[in-house]
């Protein structure tokens, strides 16, 4: 549902109005840069791979059979720091001919300093030996690709150009042109116009498809390149997952500098003001009853104003009446409060786990917030449903438009808070409205 949601609400590449090409794209092919820079990853793939290669096929068995003498250990690991190097190489290779851009794989982890344990660490590193699996596959597929692409491309523009040279044959050779078939008895050149018009179109057929042949190529390069060069997916999910934590503590931290000003602006203001007026009131109670009594009329007043602040605070960290009857009921009474009147529908099986229940609550008040105080809108709507394994909310306004998460607002603050936990949020919110905003976070019940 993600990847539905990124391609029909802003996440898609489309170019820009007025940008459009006269010529099809298989026509422009062959002259695009793109192409051209493909072709030549592809020729400079066939050198770099058989000095891999070599490498690893030179100094890998020469560390293997060294083992039974402690030179092999280094010599093992000279050769797969050596391919680890290459790797360098050929990650900025791909990130500029093919704009595959690839992060580096785990950096060498090592215990204490000292040659022991940097050999160690490259030992034990899978990132080494997937670097030597490249070396190893990559060779043959480089020899391949090479073959196969500069036959298309010689073969291509060879023949769309032979009306331009085909007179050397017949000035030169004493032919009338290319020989396409000979034997004892007779022979056939392309020498007549209609032969040698059928040729270019032969050749032009090559050419239009040479491009598509080498990016399909380049392609597997790529997958190559991202697979074996790039980090582990173990790893790529430790360091997602240190990003998501570093987001929670902030967050955390954040929602208890809101609780403490609050308590400090609101609640805590509100009671000592009390504490100093039943003071007053006391000290008057003797002299004065009935300006005493009117003391303590605007204290209790006072106590009901305070405990309202403490209610709602209490309802924006985690109301009770989420705890007790579920989302239903708790976005039917944060709707209740928003400026505008609000739809509330929520179709769920089950009750997800209240870590999500709450993000999903959270997610909720904050936009119908936005809806009050920047929408301008008439009317408002909160779907929630499941989808396979996904939390899906939707909440739409008929209000101006113009939310943005780039920049840097409270929807930004969302976006990360639903990133820390495998969550998703798009916003589609032309200028004039209407404005959709759909989240999504993991499905998970309790046990």
């Amino acid at each position: 549902m993600a990847t539905e949601y990124g391609q029909r609400y802003g996440r898609g590449h489309d170019r820009p109005a007025g940008t459009g090409h006269r010529l099809p794209a298989a026509l422009r092919a062959p002259f695009e840069a793109r192409t051209l820079r493909e072709f030549g990853h592809v020729l400079l793939s066939l050198p770099v791979s058989i000095v891999l290669f070599t490498w690893a096929v030179a100094m890998v068995p020469l560390g293997a059979g060294l083992l039974v003498t402690f030179l092999g250990i280094p010599v093992l690991a000279v050769a797969l720091a050596g391919c680890r190097g290459f790797g360098v190489l050929e990650r900025a290779r791909a990130r500029a001919l093919l704009g595959v851009d690839v992060a580096d794989p785990e950096p060498l982890r090592t215990a204490k300093p000292g040659a022991l344990a940097w050999m160690g660490a490259v030992l034990k590193s899978g990132s080494s030996w997937r670097h030597l699996l490249y070396a190893v596959v990559q060779f043959p597929w480089a020899v391949f690709a090479f073959s196969v692409a500069v036959s298309f491309w010689t073969v291509g523009w060879s023949l769309l150009s032979y009306p331009l040279w085909f007179w050397v044959f017949p000035a030169y050779a004493g032919t009338g042109g290319v020989q396409l078939y000979g034997d004892a008895h007779h022979n056939v050149y392309l020498d007549n116009p209609f032969e040698i018009a059928v040729t270019c179109l032969v050749g032009l057929l090559f050419t239009l498809a040479t491009p598509w042949l080498v990016r399909a190529l380049t392609t597997v390069d790529g997958l190559l390149v991202r697979g074996l060069l790039g980090p582990s997916r173990l790893s790529a999910r430790v360091v997602e997952l240190e990003s998501d934590r570093g987001v929670v503590v902030d967050a955390a931290a954040a929602d208890l500098r809101r609780i403490e000003r609050d308590l400090h602006d609101g609640a805590q203001a509100r009671l000592v003001g009390l504490a100093m007026d039943l003071g007053l009131a006391k000290e008057k109670l003797r002299e004065d009853p009935q300006a005493a009594a009117r003391m303590v009329d605007e204290a209790h007043g006072e106590v009901k104003t305070a405990l309202q602040e403490l209610r709602d605070l209490a309802r924006g960290i985690h109301p009770a009446v989420l705890t007790d009857r579920g989302l239903d009921a708790a976005l039917s009474a944060v709707a209740s409060r928003c400026t505008v009147p609000v739809r509330v529908e929520v179709d769920l099986p089950a009750r997800p786990v209240p870590a999500i229940e709450g993000i999903a609550y959270f997610t909720v008040s904050e936009l119908l917030q936005n809806i009050s105080k920047h929408s301008r809108a008439r009317s408002a709507s909160v779907d929630v449903w499941r989808s396979e394994d996904r939390l899906m909310l939707q909440v739409i306004d008929d209000g101006v438009g113009g939310a943005d998460v780039s920049r840097g607002s409270g929807l930004a603050g969302l976006a990360g808070r639903l990133d820390a936990v495998d969550g998703v949020l798009v916003v589609d919110s032309p200028a004039g409205g209407p404005t959709r905003v759909i989240a999504e976070l993991p499905w998970r019940t309790t046990a």
